[in-house]
């Protein structure tokens, strides 16, 4: 496994995470001088973003995150969105966030499969940083954060090779093997099964850098060019016009990676009954996890660099539903079998106050955002707020 893919993984899915919020929250958003204190705001929708990307590229975290390391497990990766996620005035329901996150997961595995190059992930990673710094073009400090961060992407990937580049796309597809969950998008568009894989369409641009197939160019020992074939192809290729930006401005051409979202879109989930045969797997698996106590420190490592101040008060935010109501978000959360849903990792160290105090210190003070003063009404009534997600 590649060293460098945690990064990439992280940045991507937060990206994806930020579409969602932005698209439903602005589908949902009342005229400031219109809204009740229970009803959402551009405002607040300003803030629940800036909030959560001032958090996401807070300079220790991403030192933290930049340092060569494997991959740890998906509850443990989960762990850390779920506090980035809570690093706002919004909350999430486990069931909700189990929905966030298999959407997020879904988009970016599509986004891997199909990129033409394995380089051409790092280009997937730049059109997801521009468009969040596109949602906080108004806040000069959290953009500064953002840039630095695409200069620290630019520094370590761009002197990558061909062959690290291919490790890392291997590794990512590792991760997301066994998650086949379809999404209504991908399902209208045709390019999902009814079963949660995706179909690789056969037409298009080749790489850059690459020729169309169908024509094969045989040489002889001396390198001389002796014989040309011509053979027809099943699909349309074309060959792309230019290679998109590496740079930190720039037309990065590849469209893999930008907002799928829009209002008159929504997003639905289901889990395929190869998703479900995880849960049966999983029971079978009993060995443990040599890697537990590795993840435990990279988690503490990740999560200590999220150095979140907490508001005045003692309100418990604002409610954010995924599901069209309280009662479905019941049912998903009672139907979705237990190993495949990434519930906060707990640290019991009650008997060891030796322990206690070491986990403590790794830790720190991880506290979460709370909502201004007269504002834990608000999301009470936001049943349809994710409609159709």
């Amino acid at each position: 496994m590649s060293m460098r893919t945690l990064p990439l993984l992280f940045l991507n899915l937060g990206g994806e995470m930020l579409y969602i919020l932005d698209q439903r929250l602005r589908a949902q958003s009342i005229p400031g001088e219109k809204a009740r204190k229970d009803e959402w705001t551009d405002v607040d929708r300003k803030r629940v973003m800036n909030d959560i990307i001032s958090s996401m590229f807070k300079k220790n975290f991403m030192e933290e995150l930049f340092k060569p390391q494997d991959l740890y497990s998906k509850k443990a990766l989960r762990t850390v969105y779920d506090r980035l996620a809570h690093t706002s005035i919004m909350r999430l329901n486990q069931a909700s966030m189990d929905k966030l996150y298999d959407l997020m997961t879904m988009a970016f595995k599509y986004q891997v499969l199909l990129c033409p190059r394995p380089r051409d992930i790092l280009l997937v990673t730049f059109n997801h940083l521009d468009a969040i710094k596109d949602f906080i073009s108004d806040s000069p400090a959290i953009l500064n954060q953002v840039d630095e961060t695409f200069r620290q992407l630019i520094e370590t990937y761009n002197c990558l090779s061909d062959g690290e580049f291919q490790l890392i796309r291997q590794t990512l597809l590792i991760f997301f093997q066994d998650m086949h969950i379809r999404v209504s998008i991908f399902l209208k568009d045709k390019v999902q099964n009814s079963n949660g894989r995706f179909v690789l369409p056969i037409s298009g641009p080749v790489p850059w850098g690459t020729e169309v197939p169908g024509l094969i160019r045989i040489f002889n020992h001396k390198g001389v060019e002796v014989k040309r074939t011509e053979f027809t192809t099943a699909g349309n290729y074309i060959t792309p016009q230019r290679e998109g930006s590496f740079e930190l401005y720039g037309d990065r051409v590849l469209k893999l990676g930008t907002n799928m979202y829009s209002m008159t879109r929504p997003v639905e989930t289901h889990m395929s009954g190869s998703s479900k045969n995880l849960a049966s797997q999983a029971k079978e698996n009993i060995v443990p996890n040599p890697l537990a106590k590795e993840e435990l420190n990279f988690l503490a490592r990740l999560l200590g660099g999220l150095d979140i101040q907490k508001p005045a008060g003692g309100e418990t935010g604002f409610r954010l539903n995924l599901f069209t109501t309280d009662e479905e978000e019941e049912h998903a959360a009672q139907t979705r079998p237990e190993e495949l849903s990434y519930k906060v990792i707990n640290i019991e160290a009650t008997q060891e106050p030796g322990r206690r105090a070491e986990l403590s210190r790794i830790l720190g003070e991880l506290e979460v955002a709370e909502p201004r003063p007269g504002s834990a009404e608000k999301g009470e009534d936001l049943l349809a707020l994710m409609d159709g997600l």
